[in-house]
Formats: C-alpha cells, sequence, structure tokens
C-alpha cells in the first residue's frame, strides 16, 4: 500500500533524534545551530547611552521654561563621564552619539534643534519654530518634548540574567554580531552527523572519466554532497557500487554505522534494482518503500539496528532532488532542534494539467507583485536542467484536477 508524502514525512520526523553537540569557537559557529540558552552578561546599553549627537540636559529645566543653556563640556563615546560630574540650572553637555549620559541629565537635544553658540546654546520656544520635519508631530506644540528623549535606557534591550536566544537557531551573522556583543567567544552548537553518500548503477561513471555511448556521469553524487554542503556538512564517504548484490551488500556494511546514509538508484523493480534486498540484507529496518507522489515514488527509507537513518532514492536527477528538499532536508533541521519549514499559498501563473493521479512536485519560478509561480521547463525526472531556473517546488495534488491560472499551489521554497 502506498502512503503519500505527509505520511513519509512524518515517518521521517519521527525518528529525528540529535546528533549530540559539541563546543566551537566564535570563529567556526557561522551556519552551525545553536543549542544552549545565551543570556545577558550585563545590562544592554550597559548605561543611559545618547542616540543622537546633541546636548545632553536637565528636562526639568525645560518644565521651568529655561531655552538658553551653557556648554559645560563634551562628552565622547568611550569617555567616562567623571563622578562629580554635575549639570546645573541652565547647564548642558555637548554629547556624541554613543556616548554615556551623565546623570541627573535625562534628555539629549539634537544639535539639529538647537542655536549654536559659544558658550551657550538655545533652543526654540515651540514646535513651529524647529525646521520642517526635524521632529515628529508632539502632543503639545508649545512643547515639543519628553523625558528619556533621544536617550537608550540602561537595560532596555536585556537585563544582566536575561535570555537573549533560547531556541535553537543557525548562526547567521545577525546571531553572531549578538553573541560577539555578549563577549561569547565560544558557543555550544549541533554536532554535525558523519553522511556518506553511495550511489549505484553499472551505467553510471565519475565525473573526469571518459564516458561511453550508453553511460552516463554521476552527477547524483555532486548534487547530493551540493546539497549537505549547503547546510555545513562535508560527507565522510562518497562511493559507487555497480548493479551486484554482492558488492552492495559489502559496501553497506562498511557504512551501517554512519549518522546517516543516502543511496541512489536501483530501489525500483527492474531486475537490476538490488538495493532494498541489499539493504535488508545487512539488518537495516524498511520504514517505508514506494510514496504516491512524481517523481519519486520508488523511494526506500529505514533504519538500522543501532538507530541511523538510510535514505534510497532513485537514480533520476530531479526524482534525487525532490527527495533531499522534501524529506532528507526537513529531517535534518528537525535532528538539529530546528522548526519545520511548510509550504506557502502562491497563485500558479499559468495553467497546469493533471499528468497522474499522484502528488505531483513541479518546478517554478516564484516572484512579481502580486507573487505568482511560473512553472518552470522540464522534461521529466531524467531532465539533466533540473529545473535549474527554479526558486521553489509547487504541488499538484492528487485529488485536484487541472490547475487553472490563478490557483494557489503549495509551494516549498529552495
Amino acid at each position: 500500500m502506498l502512503i503519500n508524502y505527509r505520511q513519509a514525512r512524518e515517518i521521517v520526523l519521527s525518528q529525528a533524534r540529535s546528533f549530540g553537540r559539541e563546543e566551537v569557537s566564535l570563529e567556526q559557529a557561522f551556519g552551525r545551530v545553536l543549542s544552549e540558552t545565551v543570556r545577558a552578561d550585563r545590562d544592554y546599553p550597559p548605561f543611559d547611552r545618547a542616540t543622537m549627537d546633541g546636548y545632553a540636559l536637565r528636562y526639568a529645566d525645560l518644565e521651568l521654561g529655561i531655552r538658553r543653556f551653557r556648554v559645560a563640556g563634551v562628552l565622547y563615546a568611550g569617555g567616562r563621564p567623571e563622578m562629580n560630574t554635575v549639570i546645573g540650572a541652565g547647564e548642558c553637555f555637548r554629547i556624541m552619539t554613543g556616548a554615556a549620559v551623565p546623570a541627573p541629565a535625562d534628555i539629549v537635544i539634537r544639535r539639529e534643534n538647537v542655536k549654536e553658540g559659544d558658550p551657550f546654546v538655545e533652543l526654540p520656544g515651540t514646535a513651529a519654530d524647529l525646521p520642517s520635519g526635524v521632529l515628529p508631530a508632539p502632543a503639545d506644540p508649545s512643547f515639543p518634548w519628553r523625558p528619556w528623549q533621544n536617550i537608550a535606557r540602561q537595560g532596555e534591550d536585556l537585563a544582566a540574567g536575561e535570555p537573549a536566544i533560547e531556541d535553537a537557531c543557525v548562526c547567521e551573522p545577525a546571531v553572531i554580531g549578538l553573541l560577539a556583543t555578549l563577549g561569547r567567544a565560544g558557543v555550544t552548537v549541533e554536532r554535525l552527523p558523519r553522511v556518506s553518500i553511495l550511489t549505484t548503477g553499472n551505467e553510471v561513471v565519475p565525473v573526469g572519466v571518459p564516458v561511453g555511448p550508453v553511460q552516463i556521469r554521476n552527477s547524483n553524487r555532486w548534487q547530493l554532497e551540493a546539497a549537505l554542503r549547503k547546510g555545513g556538512i562535508v560527507p565522510a564517504v562518497c562511493t559507487h557500487a555497480p548493479d551486484d548484490p554482492a558488492a552492495l551488500h559489502d559496501q553497506l556494511q562498511t557504512l551501517i554505522d554512519d549518522d546517516l546514509l543516502i543511496l541512489c538508484g536501483g530501489v525500483s523493480a527492474g531486475d537490476a534494482d538490488h538495493v532494498p534486498a541489499a539493504l535488508e540484507s545487512v539488518g537495516i529496518k524498511k520504514l517505508f518503500h514506494k510514496i504516491a507522489m512524481r517523481p519519486g515514488k520508488p523511494t526506500w527509507c529505514g533504519v538500522t539496528p543501532s538507530g541511523r537513518m538510510v535514505f534510497a532514492l532513485p537514480g533520476n536527477p530531479f526524482s534525487t532532488f525532490v527527495n533531499m528538499t522534501l524529506l532528507i532536508q526537513p529531517f535534518l533541521q528537525a535532528c538539529f532542534g530546528l522548526p519545520p519549514s511548510g509550504p506557502m499559498g502562491v497563485p500558479l501563473g499559468v495553467e497546469r494539467k493533471k499528468r497522474s493521479p499522484l502528488d505531483e512536485f513541479f518546478p517554478v519560478y516564484v516572484h512579481g507583485s502580486p507573487v505568482r509561480a511560473e512553472p518552470v521547463a522540464l522534461n521529466g525526472s531524467g531532465d539533466i536542467r533540473l529545473g535549474r531556473q527554479a526558486n521553489a517546488l509547487a504541488l499538484h495534488p492528487a485529488e485536484s484536477g487541472a490547475l487553472a491560472a490563478g490557483a494557489e499551489v503549495p509551494c516549498y521554497l529552495l
């Protein structure tokens, strides 16, 4: 009995387990999945910080009607105000963006909003006296200021000990920057799995080797490796086996202890499709064989006696691509503790006719405003072009007939 791709995906995700954790330096963390709660080592900002170049003064002075202030000094970012720094009535400090605001100053007036002199600055009497656009419209046009204006308060972003990162996340540039700000020279990340790729087929030859008239080059090995490398995983072994049960058995015995094993080819119903029997001969338990989808129907999935996952994919290049996108990459995401990425609904740009009673996945280019999905030319699952211009896989559901232009289709972004 065939299962649909949603059932296959559920079975695969139910087997997801962490591959373990390890400590890496901040230099090595990019692209890895963080697996610890990271807390603020101090308040952020760690002090009341000026967010504009301007003049720091007391809000109470403004309430008293003072509009002319004597400049008592200049404060720069990185400079620490002296402990005895005092702002008296009618006084201010010229201050630079990023500098610490000394007490009892509690407002920074932008340079653009004052008339500068030496050693005094003057403020306009009302909002109407300001140049157009220099301040948002105040609630009271006659008094366009408020306490703590243009000041980032100490601890308003994060308080000391507060979680800065709680959930598993990929260490993208913004995360790396945050970790550096928090002083983390090293972090705990999910360990990358040991993955092996085993391609099969008498007709398949390595890239760079002379190819005969009825032979094909081993593109699946490179396609799968590239997909893994995109996620930071470098395959430990990439090897090939002929269509021979004994050779397959021997190869599998050397790879069965890897965290993840991916095979290509030999999983259908032909006389030379020995992979399913070879997998079971080394003790790999079948979870499912064949999915009601096109391409990728012959896909086989199983688990080793020690709980490692094995995927055996059809040999056509687009079938390999679809299975990597729909099954293997979500499985790896789940193992790393990342949430699954579901499809987004996008209107189809043109009509599409149904070609089989199965769920059909086809390459599309999602673009435009309003957004739409345009099918990319592909001559079946053996087409070496792999829908090269596509940026998503679209689903034509089994239960649907022809899809009209404008019909919404689920799209898995690549």
